[in-house]
């Protein structure tokens, strides 16, 4: 770190949470109101989603190409996702770090817990629904996963639940306002540190 450097490296927050967690809206929210956060743009093989941009939701590439970016360690951290790849572009993160730039990444735990051994400074951020019956209304009602793929989620969502502990942070999403002003208490470093068992 070059202390005499007058902007500074930027910090980077990690953002996870169970799918369903409203971890999507919250970020929008969020970069609405401090729009100078870059968030980083994760790549996918998996096909666009309705509505989704390709290098504004996700950079979407064969698998040819994202295994060979892999191979070459162009990703912070990368993992198969209901079998798509998914990974974090290096390079974006470590230029806006470097700018000075705080970024945003949105990743599961996984993903975050390889992020942490890249880069030990990132700060992360959990955020969870206020119950397991809340999420499961919020993927139902979705509609976008048939019955077998509801439960392979919820089933999942509980498994990254537990390990909300290896996090800074924790984010209850029960209303989108409050949980982005906590994510804003933590950006500008007046939230609470979770306390580690």
């Amino acid at each position: 770190m070059n202390g005499g450097s007058h902007a500074g490296r930027g910090r980077l927050f990690v953002i996870s949470g169970p799918s369903g967690a409203g971890k999507g809206t919250v970020v929008r929210e969020l970069l609405s109101r401090r729009p100078e956060l870059v968030l980083s743009v994760s790549a996918t093989t998996r096909p666009a989603r309705h509505g989704e941009r390709d290098g504004v939701d996700y950079q979407f590439i064969s698998e040819p190409e994202f295994v060979a970016r892999r191979d070459r360690g162009d990703f912070l951290e990368s993992a198969v996702v209901y079998g798509d790849h998914k990974g974090t572009p290096r390079e974006p993160v470590e230029s806006a770090l470097a700018a000075g730039r705080d970024v945003l990444l949105e990743v599961d735990v996984q993903g975050a817990m390889s992020v942490k051994r890249a880069l030990p400074e990132a700060v992360l951020v959990f955020i969870e629904p206020p119950s397991l019956d809340t999420l499961f209304l919020r993927l139902r009602g979705r509609g976008t996963e048939d019955p077998e793929a509801l439960s392979t989620r919820l089933r999942a969502a509980y498994e990254e639940v537990k390990r909300k502990g290896s996090y800074d942070y924790i984010v209850v999403n029960d209303d989108v306002g409050e949980a982005v002003a906590d994510l804003i208490r933590i950006l500008d470093g007046t939230a609470k540190r979770q306390e580690k068992p």
